[in-house]
């Protein structure tokens, strides 16, 4: 166990950050398993730009890859297009 204060706090900010970027990056992956559940074409396209929203922002945070981002994107859009 950490003895100095500073610790103490580096591993309380840690811990939250975690968490946080858990449920932020859990959000996103339930995004993507809910939108290739669906069959409707008109459905998918409305809600493609939120979904693109999420990973973008997921992006500029750092929570996940650029190029795992633009993977994401290329694969949904290719998905809503095939319906």
């Amino acid at each position: 166990m950490a003895n100095h204060p500073s610790a103490l706090k580096r591993i309380r900010q840690t811990e939250k950050r975690r968490m946080h970027n858990r449920f932020y990056s859990k959000t996103m992956r339930n995004a993507v398993r809910k939108f290739r559940k669906l069959s409707d074409k008109k459905e998918a396209q409305e809600q493609l730009p939120r979904l693109y929203a999420i990973i973008d922002k997921l992006a500029k945070r750092g929570m996940i890859h650029k190029n795992k981002a633009g993977n994401l994107k290329s694969g949904i859009t290719k998905f809503a297009n095939n319906l």
